[in-house]
């Protein structure tokens, strides 16, 4: 084998399984751009698979693994996967970002993958085994009107769900987590005032006419500002929600500790965060309730697992994000670690249509309100690069990114 340009020779010795190559494939078969890194050994036939998904800016982190991770990690010891996520995360002098972390992600979770596989056992075992049969999911129940959210939220629990998080669209503005198109034109505007009115109203309908049984969700999406925020959680208070999700930024975190002098709703809160170090004020304070990490922008498996360990310490429980620009491959990862921690709280869930289940052979099944796992050897779900070639990234003005938010004033807003 001739190594690339400042890569080792892949060097076997002991029994020792090394890193030979380290690559990305890049699909979208739901018209979502995801980043797989796979990362084969010297062993025939043994690779991993880890998610690297930063769907806004996927080309920054295919360049970061292909031009950086890659050069550096040829030739080492696939199972040395602490060595490999320190080596990784040490060896820039800025550290931390979406962009650094879903890459490191993408390695590590592979990692793992290919020391389940050289061990015959799914990742979970691990990690001590498993806590539980499966994970409890919450799904996504939506509508224009109170009504059509109800009768979303029923034909969930009809199903077998026990939790449902519960959004409204408000007239003429582009209310989070639901559609508000207006024939061909979907608003682009939003104003604060009249969702904070709309949403107690919504969850005073839901819980007259659900009951008690069924616990309820809700996703501010950090659109409110701070003081207001606290207003709705204090108002939602009385209906006993599961949790209140991204009721701030991170960069508004400060007021968690105003909140709770006022209001015990629980708060679920850091998906946007991409330094690890980010939550350790806010467990330690006791300040959230669930901790809303998405896996791969904090640096995948290895991090994700000490995060929840720390949780476990103060009555934390995870909650890890789950949306459709989470591969099928990283929800496999988040399934693992639910299935190990004690301090699993719920999984956000995702229905992937049969496009995405054809690229990514072994995708989890979802029954009863639950993602189950196929107890398959590592993280249990593989891509085919061949489908997956069929489905390239959608190409668009954006190249990714979110269209802006506004204020009526053209304020850019957060998303």
């Amino acid at each position: 084998m001739v190594a690339a340009p400042n890569q080792a020779k892949p060097v076997r010795h002991n029994g020792r399984v090394n890193i030979a190559d380290v690559r990305t494939i890049r699909t979208a078969p739901e018209g979502i751009r995801l980043v797989v890194v796979k990362v084969e050994t010297d062993e025939p036939g043994l690779y991993g698979v880890g998610c690297a998904t930063f769907t806004q800016r996927p080309l920054a982190v295919i360049q970061a693994v292909e031009e950086y991770l890659k050069p550096l990690l040829v030739g080492r010891d696939a199972c040395a996967i602490e060595d490999v996520y320190q080596l990784s995360y040490l060896s820039s002098y800025w550290r931390q970002g979406p962009v650094l972390n879903n890459a490191l992600s993408g390695v590590d979770m592979a990692l793992w993958d290919i020391k389940g596989k050289l061990a015959g056992m799914p990742v979970y075992q691990l990690f001590g085994g498993k806590c539980r049969r499966a994970a409890a999911l919450y799904a996504h129940a939506s509508g224009h009107c109170f009504e059509e959210v109800e009768e979303e939220a029923r034909g969930f629990i009809e199903d077998g769900y026990r939790h449902v998080r519960c959004q409204v669209a408000v007239a003429d503005s582009a209310a989070y987590g639901v559609s508000s198109r207006v024939g061909d034109r979907e608003p682009r505007i939003w104003e604060p005032a009249a969702y904070r009115r709309m949403v107690p109203r919504l969850f005073d309908h839901l819980r007259e006419t659900l009951g008690d049984e069924v616990e309820l969700l809700h996703d501010v999406h950090e659109r409110l500002p701070p003081i207001d925020a606290i207003g709705l959680a204090k108002d939602l208070e009385r209906h006993q929600l599961f949790f209140l999700e991204d009721l701030f930024a991170p960069e508004d975190a400060g007021y968690l500790r105003l909140l709770r002098r006022q209001s015990a709703t629980p708060i679920a809160l850091g998906e946007l965060f991409v330094n690890h170090a980010e939550y350790v004020p806010l467990v330690g304070d006791r300040l959230i309730d669930f901790v809303r990490a998405h896996v791969s922008s904090i640096g995948g498996l290895t991090v994700a697992r000490k995060l929840a360990a720390l949780c476990e310490f103060y009555g934390v429980r995870t909650a890890w994000h789950g949306p459709g620009d989470v591969s099928p491959i990283g929800h496999a990862a988040n399934l693992h670690l639910d299935l190990a921690c004690p301090n699993f709280g719920i999984q956000e869930q995702h229905l992937f249509d049969e496009h995405a289940r054809e690229v990514f052979p072994g995708c989890l099944e979802i029954r009863d309100g639950h993602l189950w796992p196929n107890e398959r050897p590592g993280l249990g779900v593989d891509v085919n690069e061949k489908f997956a070639a069929e489905y390239p990234f959608p190409e668009d003005d954006l190249n990714g990114g979110w269209a802006p938010i506004r204020r009526a004033d053209g304020t850019v807003i957060r998303p």
